[in-house]
């Protein structure tokens, strides 16, 4: 069989199996397990056991596992809700104050959890319900909602940052502070967009009241920083790897939950236990990927892709508008995590060959996947802001998303054109 003849029965293979409903791990291991054998026959199982244990005993993975583990503490300990009431005591009057609330509470959220799925439903629950009955715009609520969620995977610590280095063998470290300053270009599109749409018709609001004044506040705030810190200020600073600074961020999680008497030991063993099953997920997903792209080896996928583009003579610009619009448009209709996986093994010879900063293209194809998990009909974000809310419509979600979508494609655009702003950081490292 030809590279392009298994190249695509692969493809259609998987995307039969997704939409059929097939988990995506599920989906990956039947796939990897009818290439091994057409390609090698029963003697490939070798390599199929091989490949999964290399993957499955790799260190570098165990940064997930931690991250995850960091992300449940935080959550399930309750802790954000300190963070929630200093963010709104902060933010102070200003017109349209919930709007800017969200948009800085995701942008911290952002740095503690990594998960937009996981962002986009506790403000769901939090934060809409208020919205919506002090009269604000039930559309542009969600939108700002969908837009602070998003921020999670692309501010580190990112967990897609951590597959995708991985997987595409890239500089984890790198890719990880290479979101700080992308993140924090797309909060400032956001709340310029938000403003410019409330313009003068919000009226200017007072805080909820607290206990304590703004300074309290800070104070509350001082050991989320610590955390943040403990993550990926140990990163910048070239004092820990990711892995070691994962269990760091651990550590400080742990220590936030105990300095506010949420610590106790149910809620340890209930975060252990969901962290242990995602990342369990997580490790048969990347197993499975990592072997899929030998098995493009094998077949001389990667050796014609390379072959085939080079022989198109397309431009580095044109080629990479052509790589984003592919995970742009599928992303509407299958699971991004699934394209990701799919995907990563046919770009990277390609991002090879074609010159690009490693850095640079993968961090604007994570951006990209963020995109489109906020793209209807299928973005997660959009089901789990749904789900956290049973009183908004799916009409609503979809027209809220389009919008915060062609804010983000703007936000590709001006890293596209600005690339210093995704690896300036990273450079910082070398």
């Amino acid at each position: 069989m030809s590279w392009v003849g298994f190249l695509g029965l692969a493809i259609g293979l998987l995307l039969v199996l997704l939409f059929l409903g097939v988990r995506v791990f599920v989906g990956f291991l039947v796939l990897n397990i009818a290439g091994v054998l057409l390609l090698l026959g029963p003697r490939g199982f070798g390599l199929f056991t091989n490949s999964l244990f290399e993957t499955a005993t790799s260190s570098t993975l165990m940064t997930v596992a931690l991250f995850v583990l960091m992300g449940e503490i935080l959550f399930r300990s309750g802790t954000v809700g300190v963070l929630f009431d200093s963010v709104d005591r902060l933010v102070g009057g200003l017109r349209g104050r919930l709007y800017a609330v969200v948009i800085a509470l995701s942008t911290v959220f952002g740095a503690l959890s990594g998960s937009a799925v996981a962002v986009a439903a506790m403000l769901g629950r939090s934060v809409l319900p208020s919205m919506r009955a002090r009269g604000y715009d039930t559309r542009l609520s969600a939108g700002t909602i969908l837009a602070g969620a998003s921020l999670a995977p692309i501010i580190p610590p990112s967990l897609v940052a951590i597959l995708v280095g991985s997987l595409a063998d890239v500089s984890i470290a790198g890719l990880l502070v290479a979101g700080l300053l992308p993140g924090l270009l797309f909060a400032g599109l956001t709340m310029t967009y938000v403003m410019v749409r409330i313009g003068k018709t919000a009226t200017r609001e007072q805080p909820v009241a607290h206990d304590g004044s703004a300074l309290f506040a800070v104070v509350r705030m001082l050991p989320f920083l610590v955390v943040i810190f403990a993550v990926m200020g140990m990163i910048i600073l070239g004092v820990a790897t990711p892995s070691e600074s994962a269990a760091t961020g651990v550590l400080g999680a742990i220590v936030v939950a105990a300095i506010f008497r949420r610590l106790t030991l149910k809620m340890l063993a209930e975060a252990v236990l969901s962290a242990t099953q995602t990342a369990a997920i997580i490790l048969i997903i990347v197993a499975s990927a990592k072997l899929f792209s030998q098995l493009l080896s094998l077949a001389g996928a990667t050796r014609g892709l390379v072959s085939t583009i080079g022989a198109l003579d397309l431009s580095p610009d044109m080629m990479f508008l052509v790589m984003m619009l592919i995970p742009f448009v599928l992303c509407m209709f299958i699971d991004w995590l699934a394209f990701m996986l799919l995907a990563i093994p046919i770009y990277q010879p390609i991002v090879d060959a074609m010159g690009y900063d490693p850095i640079w293209f993968w961090t604007l194809f994570m951006i990209n996947l963020t995109v489109g998990s906020m793209t209807p009909p299928f973005g997660y974000t959009l089901f789990a802001l749904k789900g956290a809310n049973e009183d908004l419509s799916t009409r609503d979600v979809f027209a809220a998303a389009w919008p915060i979508v062609g804010l983000f494609l703007v936000g590709i655009v001006c890293l596209w054109a600005a690339p210093w702003l995704v690896t300036a950081i990273p450079g910082l490292l070398r």
